[in-house]
């Protein structure tokens, strides 16, 4: 009897020895399964932003770094670092009083592509205004030709030419119904005055223009361009094609001559859109067209708008900006 239940004491206690072992096994794999998912985890994590990092490093936003793409960074850096020895080895060489005669000098001119071309337009009686810009941020003579060179930004004086009388008295003929004779006689005393003038262009308007432009180098004359109030968007878009055509600049600015610039946040803001190609950075209009003559904002052409007497979408204001891109499709498209 004793052995009994000697017998039924140690099979309960090795039963209750092989729960506990179970119980012990099952938490320690408990344990070690959220060990090894919070490793796998962590290592998801850190993959994750080491790719988010190398896709920022190398610009290559969101996709996934091929191959080829690593192997040019590694070539990239290994010239970084023999650029970076060959530039030690020069100054070395320098210090020594080994100075190539073809190495440029600190202060020469740099031929680095302009970041924005600035069109201000002005008219043949402001002189005065643009006086005030020279002095205020554009500069004149070296410190505009500095400008140029360190931050890239070319500053001009937008004008076309004078009305001439050959042009007035065409005009006049088609839209105010003047006789033939009168005509003749507007285009007779027209060629007359011309024959009489110097070897400079137009009247003494267009001389001043020229001689202030002698002194000061600075103008942006467009020679097929009348100065009229009705004339401000065509002498806008014939100073884009005309810039787009000459200058190889990331953007082309156009602004009024009593606008005053801060030209560093200028080529601060611009510098965020160079990687885009069509840009726009200004204000557009759109809205009500006003025909009552005592109401503030009245439309003197507001007939050519059509039934619905409302502006179009266009770029309007003081200042606005086009990249390259969109300059080169005014011009070809003006």
């Amino acid at each position: 009897m004793q052995t009994k239940v000697s017998n039924a004491n140690r099979h309960s206690g090795i039963v209750i020895r092989s729960r506990t072992s179970t119980m012990m096994l099952s938490m320690f794999a408990t344990l070690a399964s959220f060990y090894v998912a919070g490793r796998l985890w962590q290592d998801a994590e850190e993959r994750v932003l080491l790719t988010k990092e190398l896709d920022r490093i190398t610009g290559q936003g969101h996709s996934a770094i091929s191959v080829d793409d690593t192997l040019k960074i590694i070539a990239c850096r290994e010239q970084k670092k023999k650029l970076s020895a060959l530039e030690m080895e020069l100054v070395a060489a320098r210090q020594e009083g080994f100075v190539s005669s073809h190495l440029p000098e600190k202060n020469s001119i740099s031929n680095k592509r302009p970041l924005v071309v600035i069109g201000i337009l002005t008219g043949f009686s402001h002189k005065s205004k643009r006086d005030a810009i020279r002095k205020a941020w554009m500069g004149a003579g070296k410190v505009l030709k500095k400008i140029e060179d360190e931050k890239g930004i070319i500053a001009r004086f937008v004008i076309g030419r004078r009305y001439h009388f050959f042009c007035f008295a065409i005009f006049h003929f088609f839209f105010f119904n003047c006789s033939l004779l009168e005509v003749i006689l507007v285009v007779a005393v027209s060629l007359r005055f011309e024959l009489s003038c110097s070897s400079n262009r137009g009247d003494s308007l267009d001389r001043s223009i020229d001689n202030e432009n002698k002194e000061t180098n600075d103008f942006l004359i467009l020679e097929n361009h009348v100065e009229a109030l009705e004339e401000q968007p065509n002498k806008t878009k014939s100073f884009f094609a005309y810039a787009a055509e000459n200058w190889d600049a990331d953007f082309f600015a156009k602004i009024n001559d009593d606008v005053y610039l801060n030209i560093d946040a200028l080529g601060n803001t611009l510098a965020g859109y160079v990687d885009k190609p069509r840009v726009y950075v200004g204000c557009m209009k759109s809205g009500e067209v006003f025909s009552e003559q005592s109401h503030r904002w009245y439309e003197p052409d507001w007939w050519k708008f059509g039934d619905g007497k409302t502006y179009f979408r266009h770029a309007s204001g003081e200042m606005f900006v086009v990249s390259k891109a969109l300059a080169k499709f005014i011009s070809i498209n003006r």
